[in-house]
C-alpha cells in the first residue's frame, strides 16, 4: 500500500478546511486518526511539522503510544508496528497496528490481532472487515482456489452479526469478491452500495475508483478520485491515475498539477516526472504536429531501460552506479565522462556506442539534433527491410495517452511488438482498463492483426 502524499499550492484549492486534530493531546480513536489526516496531509509544510512532532515523542508510556500511532498517520507502517506492539492492551493501538501489519502483507500476524478485536467488539464492524480481508488476502497471496476463497468471503460476510452485511464494510467486502471473480458490474454495484453508507472509507473509494477505470466510467472514477483528494487520503498511484485521466479529457493544467503534487512530494519519481513534461507540452493550444511526432518518437525511444539490452556485467554495473537507467540518461553523457567513472574503460565505451548507432543515437547529443536523427533513422529502417506492417512505429497507431504509455512500459517500439503481449497481460498494467482494450484490438484489427492468444 502507498501512503498519503501532502497536496501542494496548486492542488490545496479543492481541498476543504480540515477541523484541529492533536496528536499529543486528544483522546485518540482510529477513527480520529484517519480523520485528523486531513490536517496533517493538508501540506508538504504541515506534514513536515507533524513529523517533527511524531520522531519527538518518547518511546515509552503513552508518548510511545502516539508515536506509534503518529507513525502509522505517516505512513511508516513497519515502524508503527514496532511501536504499538507494546500497547496492544489500548484497543485503538491494537487496531492501528493490525491495519499497518495488513499494509506490510503481513495477514497472519493481523488477522489474529483483528479476530481478538472482533471477538470483544462482536458488533463493531471494523475488526470483523479487517479480520475477513485478512484472511481474504491471505487465500488470494497462497495463489490457491480464488473462487473458493470468493465463496468463503461471501458466506463468512452473511453469516455475521448485527447486520454486517448491509454495513459499508460488509458491502465492500462483497465487492471484492465478486471484482477478484470478475464479475464486475456486480462488484460495481456493491461499491456503490458502499460509499452511500460510508462516503469517506479510503479503501473503498481508492479499489472503486480503480474498477470504474478499468470499466471504462471515467467521470465516476474521476469524481471517486477527487473524493479522496479532498478527503487528504489520495496515495501515489491514485494521483497518477486521477492525472491520466485529466489529460484523457483535456485537462492538462489539472493533471499537471497532480503530477507536481507528487514530484513535490518524491523528487525521485521519474514515472510522475516524464507525465508532468507531457501534460505540459498538452497546454499548449497550438503546436507543430510534425514536430511534436518526432519529440513522441524520440521520447519513445529515450525512455527504453537499459536493462532491455544485452550489456557486460561490468557495463551494466558501472551505468547502475552512475544512475543512469534509460537510453535518454546515456545519450545525455559524453564519452570523457564515462571513461572518467571508476571500471568504465574503451570496451565498455564500445558497448554502449553500438546500442545508441542502433538507435541512430550517439553519447553527447543535443536534444535537437536527436530529434532530426530520430526521425531520419525511422525513415531509413522504413525504407528498408522493416517496411512491413509488423514494423511500423506505434505512433502511427495514433493511440490514446493511457493506451500508448503502457505500451511504451511493456518495451514495444513497433505494431508488431504489441502483438506479442496478451489482453489479460494488458489488463495487469495500471491504467489500462476494457476501453483501452478495445481501442487497442480495434487499431490492430485495421492492419489484420490481433493480440497474442487471439
Amino acid at each position: 500500500m502507498t501512503s498519503e502524499i501532502a497536496p501542494t499550492d496548486a492542488a490545496t484549492t479543492l481541498l476543504p478546511d480540515a477541523p484541529a486534530f492533536d496528536l499529543e493531546r486528544d483522546t485518540l480513536s482510529f477513527a480520529a486518526l484517519e480523520a485528523g489526516k486531513a490536517v496533517v496531509y493538508e501540506s508538504i509544510d504541515a506534514r513536515l511539522r507533524f513529523q517533527k512532532r511524531v520522531e519527538a515523542l518518547a518511546t515509552s508510556g503513552d508518548a510511545g503510544r502516539r508515536r506509534g500511532l503518529g507513525l502509522w498517520m505517516l505512513g511508516e507502517y513497519e515502524r508503527a508496528s514496532q511501536e504499538l506492539a507494546a500497547h496492544e492492551s489500548d484497543d485503538t493501538a491494537a487496531y492501528t497496528r493490525a491495519r499497518a501489519l495488513h499494509a506490510l502483507a503481513r495477514f497472519d500476524e493481523a488477522a489474529r490481532i483483528f479476530q481478538r478485536l472482533s471477538e470483544k467488539h462482536p458488533q463493531e464492524p471494523r475488526p470483523r472487515s479487517g479480520l475477513l480481508e485478512a484472511r481474504f488476502e491471505q487465500a488470494l497471496a497462497g495463489k490457491g482456489d480464488v473462487a473458493k476463497a470468493c465463496e468463503e468471503l461471501e458466506r463468512a460476510v452473511k453469516a455475521a452479526p448485527g447486520g454486517f452485511t448491509e454495513t459499508a464494510e460488509g458491502r465492500y467486502l462483497l465487492g471484492r469478491a465478486a471484482e477478484a471473480t470478475r464479475e464486475f458490474q456486480q462488484a460495481l454495484e456493491h461499491y456503490e452500495q458502499a460509499r452511500e453508507a460510508d462516503p469517506n472509507h479510503t479503501a473503498l473509494l481508492t479499489r472503486f475508483a480503480h474498477l470504474a477505470e478499468r470499466s471504462g466510467l471515467d467521470d465516476l472514477a474521476i469524481g471517486l478520485y477527487e473524493d479522496l483528494l479532498n478527503m487528504h487520503q489520495i496515495d501515489v498511484n491514485s494521483l497518477v491515475n486521477l492525472g491520466v485521466l485529466y489529460e484523457d479529457c483535456g485537462r492538462d493544467a489539472d493533471a499537471a498539477s497532480c503530477y507536481d503534487t507528487i514530484l513535490r512530494n518524491d523528487a525521485t519519481n521519474d514515472r510522475a516526472r516524464m507525465y508532468l513534461a507531457d501534460a505540459r507540452a498538452g497546454m499548449n493550444m497550438y503546436y507543430d504536429e510534425d514536430l511534436e511526432k518526432k519529440e513522441d518518437r524520440l521520447n519513445q525511444i529515450l525512455r527504453i531501460p537499459i536493462t532491455d539490452f544485452e550489456l557486460s556485467v561490468r557495463a551494466r554495473n558501472c551505468l547502475n552506479k552512475m544512475q543512469i537507467t534509460t537510453l535518454g540518461d546515456l545519450v545525455q553523457k559524453t564519452e570523457q565522462e564515462l571513461l572518467s567513472y571508476k571500471n568504465f574503460g574503451e570496451t565498455s565505451l564500445t558497448e554502449i556506442k553500438e546500442i545508441l548507432h542502433s538507435k541512430g543515437l550517439r553519447l553527447g547529443m543535443p536534444r535537437e539534433e536527436a530529434v532530426a536523427s530520430i526521425e531520419a533513422h525511422a525513415r531509413r529502417m522504413q525504407s528498408g527491410d522493416r517496411s512491413d506492417v509488423m514494423n511500423k512505429p506505434i505512433l502511427d497507431l495514433a493511440l490514446s495517452i493511457r493506451a500508448r504509455r503502457t505500451v511504451e512500459t511493456l518495451g514495444c517500439l513497433t505494431v508488431g511488438d504489441i502483438t506479442k503481449h496478451g489482453a489479460d497481460e494488458l489488463l495487469s498494467m495500471p491504467n489500462f482498463g476494457q476501453t483501452s482494450l478495445q481501442e487497442l484490438r480495434t487499431k490492430l484489427a485495421e492492419l489484420g492483426l490481433k493480440l497474442k492468444g487471439e
